[in-house]
């Protein structure tokens, strides 16, 4: 029989523990499928951005009132600061990652992306006492290492552009941090404010006279599916799992990316892209059975 019966993890415990990574994981799922569906689009940054932006906010009110049974007046009066500084964040990420893009190349910007599980982790150990297991940073070297093979590793430095790319990763370890010290109040609400932070600034740079009806249907697929719905599964798993891996597990954007375009534009993919992708899964499921593991340990130690 135990002697220290509360060593051993609650099944509960386990069980919100596999929600948090399987709701991160499904939100890095819908936002693989941007570059698929923007390829499709025949209009500008700035109007692609702030059309995801107009939908994405639509559908993240929808959810509020929907599933949080809360009206819009409420969610606006209940928002607190660590909301607001929480939409900034998201915003901010949103924007320099689009930015970032136009002053340096796509492998800078994915390589530096790689990095956001670093600086969650020194951000959560810092701010919120959250420890980092060793197994967590020994999966998150991996993942870097295998989105520097995916993408070559960062090349044709930029300043500019890889300061926009930092920014973009620790504005979004930062959301990552401030969701998990807020984990008793609902983030949906700020996911919706920072979209419309994102069609305040991006449209007064729009051309809505040159969407067509298809380019819309993209804009609003996007909006709904791969920003709203992302960022709605992120907020509910970002509650139960520490933010370092989060940002470890998002990390799967970067490889199914790709993947859906091989298979629906026939494009098909480098070797090593595939390896380095291949990389990062493993790193993914380091951490994943590591935990297990980990807690079947700690249950076994209790039960001596």
């Amino acid at each position: 029989m135990s002697s220290q019966p509360w060593a051993e993890p609650l099944p509960a415990q386990t069980g919100q523990h596999r929600k948090g990574q399987l709701y991160v994981a499904l939100a890095a799922l819908a936002w693989s499928s941007a570059g698929v569906l923007q390829r499709e689009l025949s209009v500008p940054a700035a109007t692609q951005l702030a059309g995801r932006a107009l939908f994405a906010a639509v559908a993240l009110a929808a959810y509020v009132v929907a599933v949080e049974r809360s009206s819009p007046a409420t969610t606006a009066r209940a928002l607190t600061r660590a909301g607001f500084a929480m939409a900034a964040c998201m915003a901010v990420s949103s924007g320099a990652f689009i930015f970032a893009l136009n002053y340096t190349t796509v492998a800078n910007v994915l390589f530096t992306q790689a990095v956001s599980p670093f600086i969650a982790a020194l951000l959560g150990t810092a701010l919120l006492a959250e420890p980092v297991a060793r197994r967590t940073w020994a999966a998150m070297v991996v993942a870097l290492l295998g989105v520097g093979l995916m993408v070559g590793g960062p090349s044709g430095v930029s300043a500019l552009g890889e300061g926009l790319s930092l920014l973009m990763a620790t504005a979004f370890a930062a959301m990552l941090v401030i969701t998990r010290h807020r984990r008793d109040v609902s983030m949906a609400p700020a996911t919706c404010l920072s979209q419309l932070m994102v069609l305040v600034v991006a449209g007064p740079f729009t051309h809505p006279g040159q969407i067509g009806s298809r380019d819309l249907v993209l804009m609003a697929s996007m909006g709904v599916g791969q920003i709203g719905l992302g960022l709605a599964l992120l907020t509910v798993g970002a509650r139960l799992i520490p933010a370092a891996e989060i940002a470890l597990i998002t990390l799967l954007e970067v490889v199914l990316g790709p993947l859906w375009v091989w298979i629906f534009r026939s494009e098909r993919p480098a070797l090593y892209t595939l390896a380095g992708g291949a990389v990062v899964i493993v790193a993914v499921v380091i951490q994943a059975v590591g935990n297990e593991l980990a807690r079947a340990s700690s249950g076994a130690v209790a039960r001596l």
